[in-house]
């Protein structure tokens, strides 16, 4: 007759108490989620297949995500693209009637200037735009200083009589015509937070109000302009984006093509801002501006500029946003 072993108890290891409450917590935690699966299901976003290949035995099997949109979105979008081409039709036949001014706008705001700089309007001459972006940095920064004063000063409201406007997307192409995708084609603004610039004339002004849901334009000052080609400028050299680091780059490929006119970096800043005869060829050199987001997807408001939301003209304003976007 054998006789009984110890206990096999006296082998096991003892587990600490925090370990074994993670356990239970996890556990717990993995019942409430399946509960709701069960009480509220949500379904998969994403369905996955095989290649058509994944027949034959020597190929691998690679699954594929299909991304399933909802009913509701299809219609919306739908929804939104016939809003849009209708009022395409409309501002093509018709123009935009009252909702933009043939005459140049002038409203007032208030602006802090330092002691000692005179009741001069900063915004009457070019002369006084490196004041102007002064300004604007100090209140940017918040640094303010004790000695400013609130001047009420004129500008812009609209881009009419300029010369240059500087056209920025502010918007995806969800819901969007194919006349309004060919007129960003051709203007270069193919995806959304890239700017350009452009000649301001009639068939330029009756393009933007054909894409104006999409777009943000108005008058850049000369010392944005400055900060642009600086900070975000890049040229095209055959075919690729390279960055005007070197006045070497831009005096090989404008050189020529500007007659000497053309060989650095403030030559090329005079041309946009003056919009001389070479602004073609240094436009055509130059790469789209591809600038931050100014904002957050939740903050934007698919709203005109004059009520408050995003798109539409700004008129000597845009410096403000081109600011936000560098």
């Amino acid at each position: 007759m054998t006789t009984p072993d110890k206990n096999n108890n006296d082998n096991l290891q003892l587990v600490p108490e925090i370990i074994l409450k993670k356990k239970h917590d996890m556990d717990e935690m993995k019942a409430r989620r399946t509960a709701q699966q069960i009480l509220h299901p949500k379904g998969n976003n994403k369905v996955f297949r095989r290649s058509s290949n994944s027949s034959s035995k020597s190929s691998k099997k690679v699954s594929a995500a299909v991304k399933i949109m909802k009913p509701e979105t299809i219609l919306a979008r739908a929804r939104s693209q016939r809003n849009h081409s209708i009022r395409y039709k409309r501002v093509l036949k018709k123009g935009m009637m009252k909702r933009a001014s043939d005459k140049q706008v002038v409203k007032k705001k208030k602006v802090d200037l330092p002691d000692g700089s005179g009741n001069k309007d900063p915004m009457e001459n070019e002369e006084d735009e490196d004041i102007d972006v002064n300004v604007n940095d100090e209140m940017d920064t918040g640094n303010k200083n004790t000695n400013s004063k609130d001047v009420m000063v004129d500008y812009a409201s609209n881009s009419v009589g300029s010369k240059l406007v500087f056209v920025v997307r502010i918007r995806d192409p969800n819901g969007m015509p194919k006349n309004v995708k060919r007129i960003l084609t051709l203007m270069k603004l193919k995806s959304v937070n890239e700017g350009v610039f452009l000649k301001y004339d009639e068939r330029t002004r009756k393009q933007l109000h054909l894409i104006e849901p999409w777009v943000t334009y108005g008058i850049p000052s000369k010392g944005i302009i400055s900060d642009l080609i600086h900070r975000r400028g890049h040229g095209k050299i055959d075919g690729k984006r390279i960055p005007l680091s070197d006045n070497t780059v831009i005096e090989r490929e404008l050189g020529k093509k500007t007659d000497g006119e053309v060989i650095c970096v403030q030559d090329i800043v005079e041309e946009l801002y003056s919009a001389g005869k070479q602004f073609q060829k240094v436009n055509q050199f130059l790469w789209t501006f591809q600038l931050a987001a100014a904002r957050s997807k939740f903050q934007k408001q698919k709203l005109n500029f004059k009520d408050g939301g995003d798109y539409g003209d700004r008129g000597e304003e845009m410096d403000d946003l081109v600011r936000q976007m560098l």
